[in-house]
């Protein structure tokens, strides 16, 4: 889910960045953009001004898009910082209730040591 949501993403934000990139300025003539002169603005696709009005409500539909994926993106990974937070605190718990099963020192009964005036590793001569 959340990888088909940040592919859903780059190819939005690509597809932003390419829209903005082409459109021109408010106050750049609108016939500049198709060679100027001689009707070639009224001879577009879009018309002489309908070029304009498209490119901009799809770059706001388009921000919509992204700023909506970007809120989803950003809950996606809280829950799933959440979702590690737990497993780590039972593991930590797990790791606490094993360490209480067992004792501080192995209990053995053997024979006490025997206490010599020697030390237990040998020095070596100098």
């Amino acid at each position: 889910m959340q990888t088909v949501i940040l592919a859903i993403h780059i190819i939005v934000a690509i597809t932003l960045i390419g829209l903005i990139l082409i459109q021109q300025g408010k106050g750049a003539d609108a016939g500049a953009a198709f060679g100027g002169g001689g009707g070639g603005a009224s001879a577009t696709v879009f018309g002489s001004q309908g070029s304009g009005n498209f490119m901009t409500k799809t770059t706001a539909i388009l921000a919509t898009i992204f700023f909506i994926t970007s809120l989803f993106l950003s809950f996606l990974s809280g829950k799933i910082s959440e979702q590690k937070a737990e497993s780590v605190e039972v593991s930590n718990q797990v790791q606490q209730i094993e360490a209480e099963d067992k004792p501080a020192m192995p209990v053995t009964e053997s024979a006490p040591a025997e206490t010599t005036d020697k030390p237990a590793i040998p020095v070596p001569a100098q």
